[in-house]
């Protein structure tokens, strides 16, 4: 019986066997992981298990993607297929292999692990293309540039300005952009396009260069004027407007309160007007407006109002003090009383000093002041004044008082002082000498008609009660209040018939001589 159901069990494993279908194992796909484009690579796949007395048909697909064939294998021979591919670009992404048996539907595909594909393709045309506008506009505005290629992938851009790379912060994939530009931004822009090939084989492509102008803004304008004597009673006041920056040209307005008075376009970032003026009148307020295509920038308002000169010319110093307190520095100043446009002079022993020198320098603070600073020494000694004249007439000038200056000077102390501290001193010995003299007026108001010899008395009556020892009449404090008690009790125990006897001896004490000590 045993060995009767071995045999049948072995008989149908063997049916099984014989009628159930072969089935696959997993592909496996081989290739190279980059290539590049319009070349021919191969991509091998190789199937383990095959089916028994089975044709096997390999397939090449894109992952996700079976409705487009890639390549197509049929293994007889249980031989590796191989897969010629003239490389494209949309061959990049993930290949997988699929196994298929060619007659036998029963049997399951399978499918390999995906192998990544990479395809380069190389740069090529590089240019390019301004998206902000023109080349040439004004600062504040944005800069966009974008680097355009005819063939490329897998590109990395750097930006070059008149040779110098351009900072990453500004780079956005193939585009420029900087924000707010300034005119430091001007200049030949370059893109260069980058890519590479198994980490070893470099492709590069160089725009064109492309030239950006960014256009300075005119700065508010800055406006003064000189006056121009013609003759001795026609005078004209030279305006001049100037800006810190703008690019050129420039167009200056001249403007006296709402009138045009002229205008101007110049390739600098100046101008000059002529005006004539009466020395001593207000002819209105001045103002330059200046204008370079973008924005009108304005100056502050001034009057056109020519003021002579007038006295008087007022000098004065203050000074420095070093060691010991002693004076280093000087610094004289010099004002008029009035002038719109004064000229200041200093002179040395009537020697015109310059703006500066081995002991001094000049500093005019017109047409407030001037300043004349001095390292005291030597040579620094004598006498200083200054002259004031106008700037357009120095026919006339006025001259301030003059002031000798040395080091032993400088380091005297000023009577001034002196005499404040001599003063102060001898106030002070009256306030004592005045306290003295009331003190005796009230001591002598406070005793009256009383002698020296009284006043000694009493000082030799103190002294002697001083002088007295009252330590033996000191007693226990119970005894004396017991003793002053008996006693009020004895005088309270007195009779009336006592008054007789102490009246009488009353009288004999009185008449008893008193002997002198």
């Amino acid at each position: 019986m045993p060995a009767s159901l071995f045999v049948v069990l072995l008989g149908l494993c063997c049916y099984c066997k014989e009628s159930s279908p072969s089935s696959l194992g997993q592909p496996q796909l081989f290739g190279p992981s980059e290539a590049l484009v319009k070349t021919v690579v191969e991509f091998h796949c190789d199937l383990q298990v095959h089916p028994s007395n089975e044709s096997t048909l390999l397939q090449l697909f894109k992952e996700g993607d079976r409705d487009k064939l890639l390549g197509e294998y049929t293994s007889l021979d249980e031989e590796v297929a191989i897969f010629p591919m003239v490389i494209r670009l949309s061959h990049e992404g993930n290949l997988e292999c699929v196994a298929k048996a060619q007659n036998n539907s029963n049997i399951e595909p399978t499918v390999s692990n995906t192998h990544y594909l990479k395809v380069v393709e190389p740069v090529k045309d590089a240019e390019i293309e301004v998206h902000s506008g023109p080349v040439e506009f004004f600062e504040g505005k944005t800069l966009d540039l974008q680097c355009k290629l005819t063939a490329g992938n897998h590109v990395s851009y750097k930006w070059l300005l008149n040779g110098r790379l351009v900072s990453q912060s500004h780079l956005y994939d193939d585009r420029l952009l900087i924000y707010r530009a300034t005119s430091k931004d001007s200049g030949s822009y370059m893109c260069v396009a980058t890519n590479r090939f198994n980490k070893t084989q470099v492709f590069t492509s160089n725009s064109s260069e492309v030239v950006i102008t960014v256009k300075d803004v005119v700065s508010d304008p800055d406006i003064s004027f000189t006056v121009l004597k013609e003759d001795s009673h026609t005078y004209s006041a030279m305006v001049t407007c100037q800006s810190s920056k703008g690019a050129p040209p420039v167009t200056f307005s001249l403007y006296n309160r709402t009138e045009l008075v002229a205008n101007t376009t110049v390739e600098e970032r100046d101008a000059t007007f002529k005006v004539p003026v009466v020395l001593g009148q207000h002819l209105g307020w001045l103002q330059c407006q200046a204008n370079n295509g973008d924005r009108t920038a304005y100056s502050k308002w001034i009057p056109l109002n020519v003021v002579p000169v007038g006295g008087p010319v007022t000098i004065h110093y203050d000074y420095d003090s070093g060691e010991n307190y002693a004076v280093i520095s000087v610094r004289f100043y010099c004002r008029a009383a009035k002038g719109t446009l004064p000229r200041y002079q200093w002179f040395l022993n009537k020697t015109l000093l310059h703006e500066k020198g081995p002991f001094y320098y000049v500093v005019n603070e017109s047409p407030e002041q001037s300043m004349l600073l001095l390292s005291v020494g030597r040579s620094s000694a004598g006498t200083y004044h200054c002259e004031v004249s106008d700037s357009f007439d120095n026919t006339t000038a006025i001259t301030s008082k003059k002031r000798y200056l040395d080091k032993q000077v400088l380091n005297r102390l000023p009577v001034l002082v002196v005499a404040v501290v001599f003063g102060c001193f001898t106030v002070l010995i009256l306030l004592v000498s005045v306290c003295c003299c009331i003190g005796v007026v009230f001591r002598r108001r406070e005793f009256g008609e009383k002698s020296l010899l009284g006043l000694e008395m009493k000082r030799m009556i103190a002294a002697y009660e001083g002088q007295l020892d009252l330590s033996e009449y000191d007693e226990d404090a119970d005894v004396v209040k017991t003793a002053r008690g008996d006693e009020f009790d004895q005088a309270s125990d007195a009779s009336v018939d006592e008054w007789p006897q102490i009246e009488e001896e009353k009288k004999t004490l009185e008449d008893e001589p008193v002997e002198e000590p």
